[in-house]
């Protein structure tokens, strides 16, 4: 199967104590290391109550944006055929050892054309969901917050969106499920792309813009309940939202967007539809865009458009 979902986001913040109130205590992501990285700065890493993994989002002090992703495979020897695709594709491949990160074993790092850094890998120390599997509660009893059960997707900014999507096609075997593009013609501008390589409708998407630059992470909600009181969580936390709760017209995702409180923009997200390889790709144009981004107002505000990390 090649990569089966982004299994990390590591992404730096300017105050640890505050960012550690807004991801535990906010969003309810369970602690699971604590540690200071090469470089002297401090580091901890989370993981949702529904995740089994180690760990899907690690924060580090110092500044702000994302320093990389993680990208986990199905099998070993996918990380050796995804290496020689990349170097096919002209990507630069370094290998990396198992503890380079924490909890994660042997695999290879490169830069993409778009500036972000993904590393690539197998293994990963499993401890567990809060749950179980042997006869397992739908949710744990004592969720702390919003109780986010999982990492979902980000959206990235780049020059060459259609260069990202070639990469992501060719390395990744991901596919399209959304775009918008100046017109409906062939060789129509790309502005942006929603990829995924499974069902999940997307778990990376590009969007035309600042090299190296983070516009969100998001976070998997169940349904439209949970992302109401995500949003009144927010509210009661003083936890400044962007835009919601509301629904995409691309994806038909619901939502809410808000940011922590280094300025990096969170996502909740629940819904959408089942995304398959042979569905059509859904296309939009820019006149509909607002439509596509926020199906109810139809229209875009100046952060969203204009506030990245």
């Amino acid at each position: 199967m090649g990569v089966m979902r982004m299994g990390y986001a590591h992404v730096r913040v300017t105050d640890m104590a505050e960012a550690k109130d807004h991801y535990a205590t906010t969003m309810g992501l369970y602690e699971t290391r604590s540690d200071v990285s090469a470089d002297g700065n401090q580091r901890v890493f989370y993981k949702g109550w529904d995740e089994w993994d180690h760990h899907s989002v690690v924060l580090e002090e110092g500044g702000v944006g994302v320093v990389k992703y993680g990208w986990k495979v199905e099998y070993e020897s996918d990380i050796d055929d995804i290496e020689r695709k990349a170097r096919d594709f002209g990507l630069t491949v370094e290998r990396m050892s198992a503890g380079e990160n924490p909890e994660i074993g042997d695999g290879i790092r490169f830069t993409t054309p778009s500036e972000h850094v993904f590393e690539v890998y197998h293994q990963a120390t499993a401890i567990g969901t809060e749950v179980g599997t042997h006869n397992p509660d739908a949710f744990p009893r004592h969720l702390v917050g919003v109780g986010v059960p999982a990492l979902d997707h980000s959206l990235i900014t780049c020059e060459d969106p259609a260069l990202m999507q070639s990469m992501l096609e060719r390395v990744f075997g991901f596919y399209a499920t959304e775009r918008v593009q100046t017109s409906l013609d062939d060789d129509a501008h790309l502005i942006a792309t929603w990829m995924t390589s499974n069902n999940q409708i997307h778990q990376l998407a590009c969007l035309e813009g600042p090299q190296a630059k983070l516009h969100h992470f998001a976070f998997r909600l169940g349904d439209w309940n949970e992302v109401g009181r995500a949003a009144d969580l927010m509210a009661m936390d003083d936890v400044p939202i962007d835009v919601g709760p509301t629904r995409h017209g691309i994806t038909r995702g619901q939502t809410v967007y808000f940011f922590d409180p280094s300025g990096s923009r969170n996502e909740v997200f629940a819904g959408g539809y089942l995304a398959y390889r042979d569905r059509p790709v859904s296309v939009w144009t820019p006149e509909q865009l607002g439509k596509g981004i926020f199906y109810h107002a139809r229209e875009l505000n100046d952060r969203f458009t204009t506030v990245l990390t």
